[in-house]
């Protein structure tokens, strides 16, 4: 078995703290810089499972950073630098209070309250007649609260600016750019015969101006079908062939876990850890166009200290 990175405890140069993530450990330079390392834990219904899975880590990181460069045009970002597989640094910026999920198709979440009769969700009204993965005339925005721990709450934009979470002007232009991002997203997809089918955004202010911080279209917060056979798919009623986080939910589902108290984690064979990893590469070939290129991981803790430490110091 390949090493995962599953925990990080690093000391770097002007540290001052470290927060740690159900994925990502961010550590606080100087109040000024942060430093993301994607580690190979894996959550899902909002807990982490007990085992990693090798490569994550390093598939999330490339991706996101591939997509960053890729959207800087649109909206300006947080990073500055990568100078590792599995790191990430940047401008430290003021969360938004709010996460911007988008959905193209009524997939998911969405999926779910629908088949239980809703038919608003967020405040945006939904079509009646609608099948599951099934289109939606145009994208929705359906926004959630950001848990600091537990499940993230669906909320309006109407009751984002009423209860002053995000300014009304600041929302209409994050809103904006979640639009134009999945757009660009859905536009790069389409060209390697990927659909994107729903995502998640999340945005920061530093000096008063709005950054996008943090991953953009990694399988952890963008969900794919492969565009060939979607159309046979959803006609004949059958689940789509699809490249997100959302089988590892459906294999915890039929093994009878949703994270409600009580109820255990199913065991994670050895067998099922390299089949989620290769899963996340083989999304990573897809989306990218790129083959994968295995890092190191025989020393990966090692190896990231010296990275961030040179870049740090540079």
């Amino acid at each position: 078995m390949n090493k995962a990175l599953i925990k990080t405890d690093f000391h770097f140069p002007g540290q001052k703290g470290v927060y740690h993530g159900k994925v990502r450990d961010v550590y606080n330079i100087d109040n000024n810089l942060l430093v993301m390392i994607v580690t190979d834990r894996i959550s899902a219904f909002d807990v982490v499972l007990p085992r990693g899975i090798p490569y994550k880590g390093q598939v999330l990181n490339q991706i996101a950073d591939k997509f960053l460069d890729a959207t800087s045009d649109i909206v300006p970002n947080w990073k500055i630098a990568s100078p590792d597989p599995n790191v990430t640094a940047g401008l430290m910026c003021e969360p938004l209070k709010v996460e911007m999920v988008i959905r193209g198709y009524l997939s998911g979440h969405a999926w779910r309250q629908y088949k239980m009769g809703e038919r608003s969700l967020c405040g945006v009204m939904l079509p009646e007649g609608m099948v599951e993965n099934q289109k939606f005339p145009e994208p929705i925005i359906t926004p959630t609260t950001k848990a600091e721990k537990g499940h993230d709450e669906d909320i309006s934009k109407e009751e984002i600016i009423s209860g002053n979470l995000v300014g009304k002007e600041d929302y209409e232009l994050i809103e904006d750019y979640t639009r134009k991002l999945f757009g660009r997203g859905t536009e790069m997809a389409e060209d390697k015969g990927l659909i994107m089918v729903d995502t998640k955004y999340e945005f920061g202010k530093k000096d008063g101006k709005i950054y996008l911080i943090d991953e953009i279209h990694t399988p952890d917060s963008t969900r794919y079908f492969y565009f060939d056979g979607y159309a046979e798919r959803l006609t004949a009623g059958l689940p789509q062939k699809q490249l997100s986080k959302e089988f590892v939910r459906q294999w915890l589902i039929a093994n009878g876990f949703q994270g409600k108290e009580g109820q255990p984690v199913p065991e994670m064979t050895d067998e099922f850890v390299n089949s989620v990893s290769e899963r996340y590469i083989e999304l990573y070939e897809n989306i990218t166009g790129d083959k994968f290129e295995k890092s190191d991981t025989s020393k990966i803790n090692n190896r990231i200290e010296i990275a961030v430490t040179e870049f740090l110091m540079q």
